[in-house]
């Protein structure tokens, strides 16, 4: 029984695809858990020193703490807003894709799928989202 050395490199490069793959995702989670844990380390400090300032320490802290929830809000926002923009740019591009080489005619309307899904993203960030706290 004689085998394939092609067929045995490509299962190899596979395998060593797939490993540095999960590899590199496991690592960069793992990097992106611990610097999340930082940050919200040292923004609890900053509020622990700024409660123990007195009065004017307290509001600062409020403020700070409304400045933050403000900016949470907003990048939330402008995420939904990018990624119902790059599902309808999808969608759009998928549908004369699929036209010209799907061989059934109406092939094509598989695109108004992200397309629409996309189109609910922007309605929702732009009309339906709770807005920014005062």
């Amino acid at each position: 029984m004689s085998t394939n050395p092609t067929a045995i490199a490509a299962l190899a490069l596979g395998m060593v695809g797939a490993i540095a793959t999960f590899g590199f995702f496991s690592v960069a989670s793992w990097a992106n858990a611990r610097r999340r844990e930082r940050e919200a380390f040292y923004r609890s400090e900053v509020l622990k020193k700024l409660a123990e300032a007195g009065q004017d320490g307290s509001s600062a802290t409020l403020e700070m703490f409304r400045e933050q929830q403000r900016i949470a809000v907003r990048n939330r926002l402008e995420s939904q807003r990018l990624a119902g923009l790059i599902l309808a740019a999808v969608g759009l591009g998928l549908m004369p894709l699929l036209k010209g080489v799907a061989s059934h005619e109406s092939a094509w309307l598989s695109g108004l799928i992200p397309t629409l899904v996309g189109a609910v993203l922007l309605i929702y960030s732009y009309l339906l989202a709770p807005r920014q706290p005062r």
